[in-house]
């Protein structure tokens, strides 16, 4: 099983959905804070279902804000660029909310799931924290960034 993860920040959207397309994801799974954000550009979330749907080959989309930091958290490690200490108390945030637990792994696999933050690399993106966390608790999960 495939895992993806994308960011949206630095992509053209033909480019960003052309790559949903060609590797057929089937959902984008939003994990940002505030999907409305106005920096989101085409990714807002008010926008997105019906661009995936038609740009992505009828791609669905979801928001799980549990997979999302605290604005505290999110604010603080902004305030500091301590990564070291985001992945430690985002790694605690997961744990007190029961990821993956609380998810099912049927749902990501039978949708080909992308994990949708911001951030245009992966290296210090929550979603790498979250893909990395399931690959780690579900058999035969590959993470794939795009």
């Amino acid at each position: 099983m495939k895992i993806y993860t994308i960011g949206f920040t630095q992509k053209k959207a033909q480019d960003f959905f052309e790559t949903l397309r060609r590797h057929q994801v089937r959902r984008v799974v939003d994990i940002r804070l505030k999907p409305n954000g106005q920096l989101a550009g085409f990714a807002r979330q008010a926008d997105l279902p019906y661009f995936l749907s038609q740009l992505a080959d009828g791609c669905a989309y979801i928001h799980l804000v549990e997979l999302s930091p605290t604005e505290e958290l999110f604010n603080e490690y902004r305030a500091t660029g301590n990564w070291e200490e985001y992945v430690l108390r985002f790694e605690s945030l997961l744990d007190q909310r029961d990821i993956p637990a609380r998810l099912r792994m049927d749902d990501f696999i039978a949708a080909d799931s992308c994990l949708l933050c911001s951030e245009a690399t992966p290296d210090r993106c929550h979603r790498r924290l979250v893909a990395e966390r399931l690959a780690i608790s579900w058999p035969d999960v590959h993470i794939l960034h795009l």
